[in-house]
């Protein structure tokens, strides 16, 4: 029996992050929180047109996948972008999307 071959760390890196970023809701929260030092979890709900219990699962996801932070501060929670994710992201999906395409003749 053969044994599969697994992905490598940068490509669960970056299928992770892709994941987290992967709905226009969390798009928007990560444009928002860019713009801001810190941010409490009821001036996101403000900025976006859906349910508080929505944004939360939204956060959720992006907290998991290490791309926000969140910190409480009773009885609030602030949220900001966790700077050394965000750059490391940002370098993942840029050598990934300059990979050389090579061209080929059946895809014309």
């Amino acid at each position: 029996m053969t044994e599969k071959k697994k992905y490598t760390d940068r490509q669960e890196r970056i299928a992770r992050f892709a994941k987290a970023l992967g709905h226009p809701a969390r798009i928007a929260i990560m444009e928002f929180l860019a713009k801001q030092q810190t941010c409490y979890f009821g001036a996101i709900h403000e900025e976006l047109p859906i349910s508080k219990a929505t944004v939360s699962q939204h956060l959720k996801e992006l907290k998991d996948a290490g791309l926000i932070q969140g910190e409480l501060e009773t009885p609030k929670v602030k949220y900001c972008i966790n700077q050394d994710n965000w750059l490391l992201a940002k370098s993942l999906f840029k050598d990934f999307l300059e990979t050389e395409v090579k061209k080929k003749e059946c895809c014309q």
